[in-house]
């Protein structure tokens, strides 16, 4: 069949808007990438028409074969990738993972102790609107004031206080390497649990470019997209001693039929992420998020806690009279994506906040390299350095098109759909 495969004009509409937003502009977002082709193609295959509620092997509906081969193979390639005992493939998000994991092994009310979100940590470790917040007890630890590094004392003097059944390290906004060894001492001192949110450095630790929690704790829950180039999901690793709690805490503790068509997408990007230019990959997204963050230092913008170790990094506006909403418009308007984002200790609404999140997953799938970190940087700081120059930012919105068309993203199916023009 030749052409669109999609005959409906009004969604082809979005489509279009969101390849030309996704090519012309810089995503630096640090929680968003570009899945592959290949992964685009199961994500959008014929398993989406399948229920398969239970697991390979123990399925509640018939036809399912198919079904066990998909997700046995995004199993054993898991398995491979983290040398973890179990793997639970199913959940729909990080989201839908923690939630399965706190169903599987606290009862309600026990005691959490999580990051404060304010400091870097998640929604669903513990915020009062969030199911975390509502069905436990969470008390928070967070980063020294003046180092903004997590604060080891604190954290093992809350273990000992509270007590708690379950100790979270992980982070949607710290910019520094976790090592997993002084967690689990403290878990092991209180008799709590641990576990490893690491949805956003999962691809880093799958390079081995970043301390691995496996050998460290009792579960781990993680994404498949961010840092992993895999379609959006989650999944969970844990010891085998807690793998049928696990697997009953996903079916049919928090999830009804699986999603297959994103569970072969997973398998996809878990065998792509066991290739050596996977590795080769993550080097150049610590790389370039360092080189940008230096960039920036450079033009006298304050990074927290100094300097990042992963993916991502904060920066301090409180030196300009922006906020983080209004720099991460007016970079929208040049061309350049990023989040505001809650500083430490920050005095601002987290509606406005005082600083902007921002690393380089995306633009390194591109193929930018060295170079072009650095000129990204340059832009960023201009941008926020003349704030009024609605000028400036068109001539820098044209320069980001102009270096976005020489790493074009998603040409075949461009091409199949019928928009190679946007490219």
């Amino acid at each position: 069949m030749r052409g669109p495969l999609l005959h409906d004009a009004e969604a082809m509409e979005v489509l279009r808007a969101e390849l030309q937003r996704q090519q012309e502009k810089l995503v630096l977002i640090p929680s968003e990438n570009y899945a592959s082709e290949a992964v685009l193609a199961a994500q959008g295959c014929i398993l989406t028409n399948k229920y398969a509620e239970g697991y390979p092997g123990r399925r509640y509906y018939n036809g399912c074969l198919p079904s066990d081969m998909a997700e046995s193979l995004a199993i054993r390639r898991a398995l491979e990738l983290f040398k973890a005992d179990h793997a639970n493939v199913q959940p729909h998000s990080g989201a839908q993972a923690n939630l399965a994991v706190y169903h599987a092994l606290l009862k309600e009310g026990d005691t959490i102790l999580a990051m404060n979100l304010d400091h870097g940590g998640h929604l669903t470790h513990g915020l009062k609107v969030n199911f975390s917040g509502t069905h436990y007890n969470v008390v928070f630890y967070g980063v020294d004031r003046q180092t903004e590094l997590i604060d080891m004392n604190q954290v093992r003097d809350l273990a000992w206080r509270h007590r708690p059944r379950l100790i979270i390290v992980g982070y949607s906004a710290y910019s520094r390497r976790v090592e997993y060894g002084e967690w689990r001492e403290i878990a092991d001192e209180v008799g709590a649990l641990l576990m490893a949110d690491a949805a956003h450095i999962i691809g880093i630790i799958a390079a081995g470019l970043h301390p691995d929690p496996v050998p460290y704790c009792d579960v781990i829950t993680a994404t498949t997209h961010k840092t992993l180039r895999g379609p959006r999901g989650g999944m969970i690793l844990c010891r085998q001693e807690f793998a049928k709690d696990i697997d009953r805490g996903v079916f049919p503790g928090t999830q009804g039929g699986p999603l297959m068509h994103v569970i072969l997408a997973k398998a996809v990007a878990f065998g792509e992420a066991l290739k050596p230019e996977f590795k080769e990959y993550q080097a150049q997204v610590l790389k370039n998020t360092r080189i940008m963050a230096e960039t920036l230092a450079e033009k006298g913008f304050r990074i927290v806690s100094g300097t990042t170790e992963n993916h991502l990094f904060l920066v301090d506006l409180r030196s300009t009279e922006l906020t983080g909403r209004e720099a991460a418009n007016l970079l929208e308007e040049a061309g350049i994506i990023v989040n505001k984002n809650l500083i430490p200790y920050d005095e601002r609404k987290p509606t406005e906040t005082s600083g902007i999140r921002l690393g380089a997953p995306a633009i390194t799938t591109r193929g930018m390299k060295d170079a072009e970190a650095r000129r990204i940087g340059e832009w960023i700081a201009e941008v926020l350095r003349h704030p009024q120059d609605g000028a400036r930012r068109e001539r820098i919105r044209n320069e980001v098109r102009e270096l976005c068309r020489s790493f074009p993203i998603y040409r075949n199916w461009a091409t199949m759909m019928g928009m190679e023009s946007y490219l």
